[in-house]
């Protein structure tokens, strides 16, 4: 383990994101709603103008969490609550999502196709950062995705102020990490994304706050990672600001726009 930069020292390119945690149905086989969502859903997400990228973090099915347990802290995944996967939508600029949406429109009659409930978290602009983290020629083997909750009574300042200064220097200073992604959320609105014929219910003590990806080299680094001494230490110096910490394994990340650019074929 190396010495933690501080966030100062670390590359970081800054981006408006939105990010959607989705449940796929249940009157049908998992693995039906998740290869539609990776099929014909994608098609129209894709389609959106005024993308920088899309990527679809496909979520594994048995995960009642990674995070280690930690005193006064939510670690355990609940069962009624596992989110199946995430939409990643990443834009040029903030005016983006207003060229979007009549296909916004398309995305949202055919959700009733596949999910059952999906959540709209997003943030200001600049408030998604993406880290050089990565060595050249190094590639992600493995990921994690880990969510925050903040704690009644803790300002948001303050836990944004928390994350950019100490958490990401923290994680980036393991030295395991081939990619690092974190995003703070403005308070969840439901009208922001109230899509027809599909569950929006996100009571306040189940909303979040802020999301972390994690890449690894491969499954052996992610096991070590979350066994490791640094995470136990971290974990207890996030316990007085974040009331949950969900750690989900990633099976799969999708990228279907990157750059701008819609790929023929999307990148693992």
């Amino acid at each position: 383990m190396s010495t933690s930069p501080s966030a100062a020292q670390l590359g970081v390119q800054k981006h408006l994101t939105s990010s959607i945690p989705l449940w796929v149905r249940t009157d049908q086989p998992r693995q039906t709603g998740m290869d539609y969502w990776k099929g014909p859903h994608s098609k129209i997400i894709s389609a959106t103008p005024g993308l920088e990228e899309y990527r679809q973090i496909h979520l594994a099915e048995d995960n009642p969490g990674r995070w280690p347990v930690t005193d006064g802290v939510e670690t355990s995944i609940p069962v009624d609550r596992k989110i199946d996967g995430v939409a990643e939508v990443t834009f040029h600029s903030a005016l983006s999502p207003l060229l979007g949406r009549k296909q916004t429109q398309l995305a949202y009659k055919d959700e009733i196709n596949v999910f059952r409930r999906t959540l709209l978290y997003t943030g200001p602009p600049n408030s998604s950062r993406w880290y050089d983290i990565a060595g050249p020629g190094e590639t992600v083997g493995a990921r994690a995705l880990v969510y925050l909750r903040r704690r009644d009574g803790v300002g948001a300042g303050e836990f944004r102020k928390f994350i950019k200064n100490q958490l990401v220097p923290a994680l980036a200073g393991t030295g395991v990490l081939k990619e690092l992604r974190t995003q703070t959320f403005l308070p969840w609105i439901e009208k922001l994304w109230d899509t027809p014929n599909v569950a929006h219910d996100n009571p306040h003590d189940q909303q979040f706050h802020a999301s972390v990806i994690l890449g690894f080299t491969d499954t052996a680094a992610r096991d070590a990672f979350f066994t490791s001494t640094v995470i136990a230490e971290l974990s207890n110096q996030l316990a007085p600001l974040a009331s949950a910490i969900h750690a989900y394994d990633v099976d799969a990340a999708l990228t279907y726009v990157k750059n701008g650019d819609i790929l023929p074929h999307y990148e693992q």
